[in-house]
């Protein structure tokens, strides 16, 4: 008995120390890991081990900042101006506008024009057309890729592009990918002449394990055509009944097509994790062509994160976003598990008066993020914010729009995943036609939405509020 409680104190002892020790970790981070090592010592040590820290090795960070050194050393041209922000941008929503460009160095670039997908269909139709049209090279990268009907059309579209002399690149992310990557398509695509790579691989466990973690993912989801036509959004390369996890369907997802100097910025990102995957240089990515700028385009940037950036770069720009909003903030994320800043900077701006609306999936894939996410229903409604449940399929559309002009879309979700673990993509823009056609679409998700009353939710049980609390407040480690 005397030695195994002097092990659980020299485990729980060290593993204080170690979280003591680190100034990237938050204060409600060190509390939920105090807690677990305390009433699971051995079982927390091991979970510490393989997901405490978060860090991707030393060898993938001095690769990325070679590559973006390469990147503005060969292609800065694309990149945009430092004062393009004061010049294009209004001067309210210039701080956030700033505030992205900080990130990877992409800053606002004028002469865009951008197109809203009815559905998952029509963006299919698109993009295989597109692809089909295309003369020079495709590039695309997706976090989930299946064998269903889009991701078996897309990987046919490659196929036939390489067959013609199109120079294709082809990457998935070595986890949400996993099944496509080890299939007869797969090895189909590269036989047609497509070139692949897999982001994230999971051929290293062990290397894995020691030296990084395993649940880093590559979220993003780039295609970019003849670096004239880029899609962004939420969709994956998958059916929205997403078979995989066809009970929660189907997902429901939002996409636009970009033309104009943006496509470059895109272009880029995906030449970051490009480079990052297979080790080549900037100089097998074609350079010389770029989307030319339309008179009366808006001005948009792209924004690039992962575990490779500065931490925190996620939740701080959608609290320059917040701190920017006069009159209207309307957010749509399947996943809502926001840190300190985020919370407070969403109270902040509905307490100063803004119609802040927030619309969240009613049954989520995740039983975590859905405990965890109704854990500040409270505090936000108390505030002043109203919150929607979703009740019809799985939102997967992650958007945010700001006074009828500023529009965020993407990949990026608002959890600690987003904002600390994966590899995420979106584009920041200033349009209000296209952010009124976003807001619009965000009104077509309230109207299969269902209010939630701050009656309510001071109504539900008292093991239901312990239970959300609970896990939010270990939110941390799971």
């Amino acid at each position: 008995m005397n030695v195994v409680l002097a092990l659980h104190a020299l485990i729980v002892t060290l593993f204080t120390i170690r979280i003591l020790l680190r100034d990237d970790l938050s204060p409600p981070g060190r509390l939920a890991w105090f807690i677990v090592l305390n009433l699971l010592p051995y079982f927390g040590s091991v979970i510490y081990f393989l997901f405490g820290e978060i860090d991707i090795g030393k060898r993938a960070i001095k690769r990325h900042d070679e590559i973006f050194d390469e990147i503005m050393l060969k292609a800065s041209i694309f990149m945009g101006k430092a004062d393009n922000s004061r010049d294009l941008i209004e001067r309210i929503y210039q701080p956030a506008f700033q505030y992205a460009a900080s990130i990877n160095g992409f800053h606002p670039v004028a002469g865009n024009r951008a197109q809203l997908m009815a559905d998952a269909d029509e963006t299919l139709t698109k993009m295989i057309a597109d692809i089909d049209a295309a003369k020079d090279h495709v590039h695309v990268l997706y976090y989930i890729w299946l064998n269903d009907n889009t991701g078996t059309a897309v990987a046919e579209a490659l196929i036939r592009a390489a067959q013609r002399g199109v120079t294709c690149r082809a990457m998935a992310d070595g986890l949400g990918s996993r099944a496509l990557i080890k299939s007869a398509l797969w090895l189909r695509m590269q036989q047609a002449g497509v070139q692949v790579a897999v982001a994230l691989p999971f051929n290293r466990l062990i290397h894995t394990l020691i030296t990084s973690r395993l649940d880093l993912r590559n979220h993003r989801k780039i295609t970019v055509i003849d670096a004239r036509i880029t899609y962004c959004g939420s969709q994956n390369s998958a059916d929205p009944e997403f078979l995989v996890k066809k009970k929660y369907g189907p997902w429901i997802d939002i996409m636009l097509r970009f033309t104009g100097p943006v496509v470059a910025q895109n272009q880029l990102l995906f030449a970051s994790d490009w480079m990052q995957a297979t080790g080549e240089s900037l100089d097998v990515i074609p350079l010389d062509t770029q989307a030319e700028a339309v008179a009366d385009g808006f001005a948009a940037q792209v924004m690039g994160v992962g575990p490779t950036e500065r931490r925190g770069a996620t939740p701080q720009l959608f609290a320059n976003l917040f701190a920017c909003a006069e009159h209207t903030l309307t957010l749509t994320t399947p996943y809502f598990v926001p840190d300190a800043t985020v919370l407070e900077a969403l109270c902040a701006a509905a307490y100063r008066g803004v119609a802040v609306t927030l619309i969240y999936p009613k049954v989520n894939d995740s039983w975590i993020v859905a405990a965890a996410s109704r854990s500040y229903y409270h505090k936000l409604l108390d505030a002043g914010c109203a919150i929607y449940e979703h009740r019809e399929g799985l939102l997967h559309a992650k958007t945010l729009t700001v006074d009828g002009k500023i529009s965020l879309i993407g990949s990026s979700n608002l959890d600690l995943r987003s904002f600390d673990l994966n590899y995420e993509n979106n584009i920041l823009l200033q349009d209000q036609t296209i952010t009124q056609a976003i807001a619009e679409r965000q009104q077509s998700y309230l109207n299969q939405s269902d209010p939630i009353e701050l009656p309510e939710v001071l109504a539900w049980r008292y093991y239901r509020r312990i239970w959300h609390n609970v896990i939010a407040t270990i939110g941390p480690v799971l």
